[in-house]
């Protein structure tokens, strides 16, 4: 569902998206944090039938923190499992499309890591609150903080950092 919204909005077919869903089970210690509910990795794969360095293709890894999406279930019992990671994997969708289509450098600086975060959260609530999903409000609701002004993020008492 996630992929066919933001498919929908920002005008993509199903062969231009690169990317591949990862769980704790399957991480290793560069692709675990404690800290958010997912987060985007790059990925260079080769074809395995060339050693050519224009075979390489970059993928992006949405690494979903299980323990941490589990322990904010826990914490925040208001919150649905499916309205939670919908707009989880609407937001990292988004990310990826503004990395693949160059609106946003990969490799950026903390400064311009949390506007493009704050950017990001903005575009995920105006997909996401469109949709007839139950519990959507309340997860919109836990991520508030982010759909404000940049200077308000990270306030005490204003949500997830």
């Amino acid at each position: 569902m996630a992929e066919e919204v933001v498919s929908d909005t920002f005008k993509l077919s199903s062969s231009q998206w690169r990317y591949d869903i990862k769980t704790l089970e399957s991480m290793d210690d560069v692709e675990t944090d404690p800290g958010p509910l997912a987060q985007v990795i790059l990925s260079a794969r080769q074809r395995s039938d060339s050693c050519l360095r224009s075979q390489r293709v970059d993928v992006y890894l949405i690494c979903l923190q299980d323990h941490a999406i589990l322990k904010t279930l826990e914490d925040r019992p208001e919150l649905g499992l499916f309205p939670l990671v919908l707009y989880v994997m609407v937001h990292e969708l988004i990310h990826i499309e503004r990395f693949s289509r160059f609106k946003q450098n990969f490799q950026a600086t903390p400064e311009e890591t949390r506007s493009e975060e704050a950017r990001v959260h903005r575009l995920t609530r105006q997909i996401v609150e469109a949709l007839p999903v139950a519990g959507m409000d309340a997860v919109l609701g836990f991520f508030a903080c982010w759909h404000g002004p940049i200077d308000a993020l990270h306030a005490p008492g204003t949500g997830p950092p």
